[in-house]
């Protein structure tokens, strides 16, 4: 008995399961790219290198250029998409805002409730990364250890300032902290998340993520989203050029840059930390105080251990991304 089918039909049908297919695994990958996003210490660019969409997700971004606007411009709206790899930054794009979305609330809720374990496994989480970010400098020297030493310093100092401890209520604040932050989100060890944290609007966004995800939708809820993604656009396709440059001129100086200046906002985030203000219930507008505790309670070794065990999660998803290497290298 004959198909019906021509072969034709069976060839698209079969290229569209496979975009279809494709645009799943992607969504997947976005998934877990999300839920690293919005933890402090884990980032979303080290899990896109684990799953192996980092390169192409690169690509896609250095792509919106001249080129792609002169498309837009001329109505060329397929070759446009083409340039950037849209089907595939969509589909990413639509996993990243889910997985941040589900995660969202559990980490409001842990800064609300369990703030100092929580801040004991940021703590981990950020003291592992800083090391693998150390190990990616090529040739230390006094050099790069000064400018480490010096880094610290200085960022130990800022994120001590009460400028930044209670920064502006503003738009374009807000839109400051899209542009650095989107731009620390797609480097490979560094948490947009934490950079986040150190400029006071984390729990901004997880305030405003948690509210869509529960429907609580409103005019400064959208406002908030929308002023916040128009500075991660903007960081994409500026800001990003930049530091790229400066991984490619000075990769070692940079990231020796980077390692001290995540070293020393490590402060931030002191497990330790008594509340001032406790009839206050939002939390970005509350005051706390960094304490030393008196002894080896039980809550101390619950924090150290736990921050050991979150670094540890941080240093065995590294070990991911070296297998996943290798693997890519014996194709």
């Amino acid at each position: 008995m004959k198909s019906d089918e021509s072969p034709m039909d069976v060839s698209a049908s079969t290229t569209h399961a496979t975009n279809i297919t494709q645009d799943l695994k992607h969504c997947s990958c976005g998934f877990l790219m999300g839920t690293a996003d919005i933890v402090p210490g884990v980032s979303g660019g080290t899990m896109a290198l684990i799953v192996g969409v980092y390169e192409r997700l690169i690509t896609a971004i250095s792509r919106t250029d001249i080129r792609f606007v002169r498309h837009l411009m001329a109505g060329q709206f397929r070759d446009a998409a083409e340039r950037i790899d849209l089907r595939f930054l969509s589909a990413l794009g639509c996993g990243i805002l889910v997985g941040a979305g589900g995660l969202a609330s559990v980490m409001k809720s842990l800064l609300t409730d369990h703030r100092t374990m929580t801040y004991a496994a940021f703590s981990g989480m950020i003291l592992a990364s800083s090391l693998l970010v150390a190990r990616r400098v090529r040739v230390w020297n006094q050099m790069q250890v000064g400018l480490m030493l010096l880094a610290g310093v200085f960022a130990c100092w800022l994120v001590t300032r009460p400028a930044l401890q209670n920064p502006p209520d503003s738009h374009w604040y807000l839109f400051l902290c899209g542009v650095i932050g989107i731009t620390a989100m797609i480097l490979p060890g560094i948490s947009g998340a934490f950079i986040l944290l150190l400029l006071s609007r984390y729990d901004t966004m997880l305030t405003a993520i948690h509210s869509v995800v529960h429907g609580e939708i409103t005019g400064d809820v959208l406002g908030t989203i929308a002023i916040f993604a128009a500075g991660c656009a903007c960081g994409l396709v500026s800001f990003s050029r930049v530091l790229r440059r400066l991984l490619s001129g000075w990769h070692d100086s940079t990231i020796a840059v980077l390692c001290g200046f995540m070293l020393g906002s490590l402060y931030r985030i002191w497990p330790f930390q008594k509340d001032l203000t406790p009839d206050v219930e939002d939390v970005k507008h509350k005051i706390f105080e960094h304490f030393l505790p008196q002894g080896f309670s039980g809550e101390v070794w619950a924090a150290v251990i736990l921050g050991v065990m979150s670094g540890g999660i941080v240093l065995a998803l590294d070990g991911l991304v070296g297998r996943a290497r290798e693997a890519e290298c014996r194709k």
